[in-house]
């Protein structure tokens, strides 16, 4: 795939609906939950149009989107989202057969047709209120007023958490699932499960484009299973120690461009999955045909991610024309065994990166696990796979390492090339399991102009 990629954006009537005609209060005081959705319902049932957030701080609890409706926010609107945690029930979601259990989002759609999110305004999901947090991410006066400011600390002083629910929610998560207990007793883990600032799962004809959203309790943008997906000209922002703080989150979706965008999040920037394991296996349903150009990314545990829940494979991606600034790692490619998936057909071009803690392009099959020893382990459907991918003309001055490889003695890293790529490191170029390689005009040198690698 190339730039080429096209995608209609969603048209939608001239027909225009001001939440304020239906009892919207600005101030941050007065809770809007019902009349901005009563608004949408309203558009909708009008056969679609335009719903018009104004200038102005508007407290609400979850937005339902509809179709053919664009939900619009003047340059001056923040749309502050409540820290009660009661306006956000549990539901349950059909991911292609498979039930799942989760948060009602600050912004949600589901099964949804030309909808879209645009503007000047800005979405603040209230996250600080959900998310744990970890102390080595602090200093010790930021630790200490987090601790005073309530919550929970774990007993080994490690996480704080908001309260003792969120603290203790993985293991009740996991009786209740192995109980198979009906949704309303999901309440409880509700602060541990948090939910994304923006989900929108099987929906089609999308446009975002405009708004910045923010502050998410855990992922900041989650498309799941949709298709035909346009993102520009947004700015993705979480503390830089956000617990899985993500900017975007692109999961088993078809046909999108992500454009002129800006992201300093907690965790990956732009990140491509596909779901989990034997989960994503059976929905097995890939990202493919995706289009990443002109978008800078600042903080970030990678820059450009594919995984580590990539199941159900991903494919037919060109990233081009990005900067990173500051993140983790620039390129970034990770999975373990049990993932599965095949990752292939990725084109990356014109990358430039200036200070990257880590490598400035990595591919792990070990994410998350060490590896025992180099043996070869059976071949199953839960062996990953990474193939074909192209990555050339990248600049990138300051990192920990130039470039690290390392695939599965049972499944190597396969068709890899590298082109006219200009890296200064402390440390050069890594290869374990890695059939033939092709570098050419590759140099990585270190501070000194030493040269560490050179092709």
């Amino acid at each position: 795939m190339s730039e080429s990629l096209q995608i209609v954006e969603p048209i939608f009537p001239e027909h225009t609906v001001d939440i304020t005609d239906f009892g919207a209060v600005p101030g941050g005081k007065a809770l809007n939950t019902e009349a901005i959705n009563a608004a949408i319902a309203a558009c909708a049932g009008q056969g679609g149009g335009r719903v018009v957030i104004p200038r102005g701080l508007w407290l609400t609890g979850p937005i339902v989107l509809q179709s053919n409706v664009n939900l619009h926010l003047e340059r001056g609107a923040l749309v502050l989202f409540t820290p009660e945690y009661d306006q956000y029930p549990v539901r349950k979601v059909n991911l292609r057969g498979i039930e799942q259990v989760m948060v009602t989002p600050p912004l949600f759609g589901e099964g949804l047709e030309n909808i879209a999110i645009t503007g000047n305004g800005v979405f603040d999901g209230s996250g600080h209120h959900w998310r744990p947090v970890k102390r080595m991410k602090m200093t010790e006066g930021q630790w200490r007023r987090l601790v005073e400011s309530g919550g929970v600390v774990d007993a080994d002083g490690r996480i704080w958490w908001p309260n003792a629910a969120a603290l203790n929610g993985a293991a009740a998560y996991r009786q209740l699932a192995e109980a198979n207990a009906p949704l309303e007793d999901y309440e409880t883990v509700r602060v541990f499960l948090r939910p994304r600032l923006m989900n929108l799962i099987n929906c089609r004809n999308i446009l975002i484009n405009g708004p910045v959203f923010q502050n998410s309790p855990m992922w900041n943008l989650h498309p799941l299973l949709c298709e035909n997906v346009i993102i520009r000209n947004i700015t993705v922002r979480n503390p830089w120690y956000a617990q899985n703080g993500d900017g975007l989150d692109l999961e088993s979706c078809r046909s999108v461009i992500v454009e002129n965008s800006i992201f300093d999040v907690g965790d990956d920037a732009i990140c491509l999955k596909s779901g989990k394991d034997e989960t994503g296996r059976k929905i097995g349903v890939p990202t493919e045909n995706v289009l990443v150009r002109d978008c800078t990314v600042y903080h970030g545990h990678g820059g450009f991610v594919v995984g580590s829940e990539m199941s159900g494979g991903v494919r037919n991606v060109t990233v081009t024309r990005c900067e990173f600034i500051g993140t983790d790692v620039g390129l970034r490619f990770k999975t373990t065994r049990g993932r599965g998936g095949v990752v292939e057909k990725i084109d990356i071009d014109q990358i430039n990166m200036i200070n990257i803690d880590g490598p400035a392009i990595i591919f792990d099959m070990y994410y998350d696990a060490a590896p025992k020893g180099e043996e070869a382990v059976p071949v199953t459907e839960g062996t990953p796979e990474f193939r074909d991918v192209t990555i050339r003309n990248v600049v990138c001055r300051g990192a920990g390492t130039g470039i690290f490889l390392r695939g599965l003695p049972e499944m190597p890293l396969r068709r890899l090339k590298f082109n006219n790529i200009q890296i200064t490191a402390n440390k050069g170029v890594f290869i374990s399991a890695c059939e033939d390689p092709v570098f050419h005009d590759v140099l990585v040198e270190n501070e000194q102009g030493q040269v560490l690698f050179k092709s």
